[in-house]
């Protein structure tokens, strides 16, 4: 059973309660944890908090054994990295790395909060992979020190409506993009498909449309049609505005 949306509120009350003692010394039988725990196992999800100057993650609830088998007390950056699927990991590179940009923009600003939400497949403790979505809500904070927290929600969406082609993507300022998932939130991103997003790799590259050819067994005009279909898609009139903004939003 799927808990509401509007409860994502127990994360910002969590942020609150906690955030000035550095989420350390978390009181699991407090109510708003239990309160909190409960909302995760309904929504077959966990949360982490860390500290993302210091690289390293302060606090994560029970449910984390059971996303990615990991216990809560154990789990580093290390294990998400090591247990996102092989195909995602140049997406998943990109992510912390856009992670890394976003905090220290918000330190430079010494204010501020950003989300980033993105899902990816992920090796379940069954060994096999799930369609995880990572919603990741970053935030300038003073207590007890002044840094840059994520407050990372990874949830199992294995059961949502798949996408034909790209996969969910979203960075900004908007929280409505930080609630539970739904199909909506879900088709918001990239919409290119996986030969589309190729060839635009490839053009970042330097390749022009006679070497992406012959890179890629196709014809000329396969490639050109293609291109065309990438620019119709997003608006652009031409590929290198697009390279540049997939780049900021850290797509590649």
């Amino acid at each position: 059973m799927i808990d509401n949306s509007s409860k994502y509120n127990l994360f910002f009350r969590f942020i609150e309660k906690y955030g000035p003692q550095g989420f350390k010394g978390i009181n699991p039988d407090d109510p708003l944890m239990l309160e909190l725990e409960e909302m995760m196992a309904k929504n077959d999800q966990f949360v982490f908090i860390g500290d993302l100057l210091q690289g390293k993650i302060i606090y994560t609830s029970k449910r984390s054994i059971h996303i990615v088998g990991v216990n809560p007390e154990e789990l580093t950056p290390y294990h998400n990295l090591e247990a996102v699927h092989p195909k995602e990991v140049y997406r998943n590179t990109n992510g912390w790395a856009k992670l890394l940009t976003i905090a220290n923009d918000l330190l430079s600003a010494k204010n501020g909060f950003s989300i980033l939400s993105v899902n990816m497949k992920m090796r379940n403790p069954t060994g096999l992979y799930a369609e995880i979505l990572f919603q990741s809500y970053l935030f300038y904070y003073e207590m007890p020190h002044k840094s840059v927290y994520l407050l990372q929600v990874l949830t199992n969406i294995d059961s949502f409506k798949k996408r034909k082609h790209g996969y969910h993507y979203y960075i900004g300022n908007d929280l409505s993009y930080f609630r539970y998932p739904d199909d909506d939130l879900l088709m918001t991103g990239n919409d290119f498909t996986k030969r589309e997003f190729e060839i635009i790799k490839l053009i970042q590259k330097g390749f022009t449309s006679e070497q992406i050819a012959e890179q890629l067994y196709l014809s000329l005009h396969t490639v050109n049609t293609h291109r065309r279909n990438i620019l119709k898609k997003t608006g652009k009139a031409h590929i290198p505005d697009l390279i540049y903004d997939l780049k900021e939003r850290g797509l590649l």
